[in-house]
């Protein structure tokens, strides 16, 4: 079975083996001058990127304090940075915080868990797939919020409904887009398996899930945004902690600076989330 393997992605063993001995060529002064130009341009971006940035930062503060836009609803950075300090001085933000990105983790984590071990199975087994097919299109069509009352009811309140939540938003598209996935490899490269005494098993861990690494790891960037969303929507109907419960709590009572703060660590925690899977996107598909 190791030789399939070998065959099938075009790797020989003999191949592999020489091209570890051979050295790397010297590189020529024009692949020298086109690598410093790209990182000039990747540099130029990134410090574009931080003016702009700092641009808005400081629009959004000189306007708020000459009196062009309402301070009071719409906040200024040094108040949400005052804010900011409050709370981490209250000891009561990275509670809240650490409660939110849990449930965001232990979401992810079952999501693709679950649309791994349902799209294998719907793969394997093609009479499932026919009946439970129809039922996934119409779950993942059905706006997701909607379902949130009826898990509060039946589940109540506490993290365990928030992660449930927050599964319900990823996981069925999750599943078809896996199964799709897995039934567009090359038959070709399936039917070499079984001429060579392999079987479904040897199919699926030989051809199938390597050919769909690049789609496993894509849905993992698409999926820890989505069980942002749902855990947010979560706190929002059922928490008592976390960064949902504190952007509730901070527009009812007005506390509008707090309510900003609370949005700038969502998109804080987004963006780290999102780099770590595209990091290791890189590592896995390099």
């Amino acid at each position: 079975m190791t030789l399939m393997f070998h065959i099938l992605h075009k790797k020989p063993m003999t191949y592999m083996l020489k091209s570890c001995d051979t050295d790397t060529d010297s590189i020529s002064p024009r692949q020298l001058e086109f690598l410093k130009k790209e990182l000039h341009t990747k540099r130029t971006i990134a410090t574009l990127r931080i003016l702009l940035l700092l641009a808005f930062l400081l629009l959004w503060e000189l306007t708020s304090k000459y009196g062009m836009i309402d301070s009071f609803f719409f906040s200024s950075p040094s108040k949400v940075f005052a804010s900011f300090l409050f709370s981490i001085k209250e000891k009561q933000l990275f509670m809240h915080v650490s409660i939110s990105l849990l449930e965001t983790l232990v979401s992810f984590l079952l999501i693709m868990l679950f649309s791994l071990l349902t799209a294998s199975v719907l793969w394997r087994f093609d009479m499932i797939s026919k009946i439970l097919e129809p039922l996934l299109v119409l779950l993942n069509s059905l706006p997701k919020s909607a379902l949130a009352p009826l898990i509060i009811v039946w589940l109540g309140t506490g993290i365990k409904t928030i992660v449930v939540c927050g599964i319900s938003v990823a996981i069925f598209g999750c599943i078809i887009n896996l199964y799709t996935a897995f039934l567009s490899v090359d038959p070709e490269k399936q039917k070499l398996i079984t001429i060579l005494g392999g079987k479904k098993r040897h199919i699926f861990t030989m051809v199938i899930l390597p050919s769909n690494l690049g789609t496993i790891v894509s849905n993992m960037k698409v999926n820890i945004g989505l069980a942002l969303v749902g855990v947010m929507i979560g706190e929002f109907l059922a928490a008592k902690r976390g960064l949902g419960y504190l952007i509730i709590y901070s527009s009812q009572v007005f506390e509008l600076d707090l309510l900003i703060l609370c949005i700038v660590i969502l998109c804080i925690i987004a963006v780290i989330l999102y780099q770590t899977i595209h990091f290791v996107e890189k590592k896995i598909c390099a």
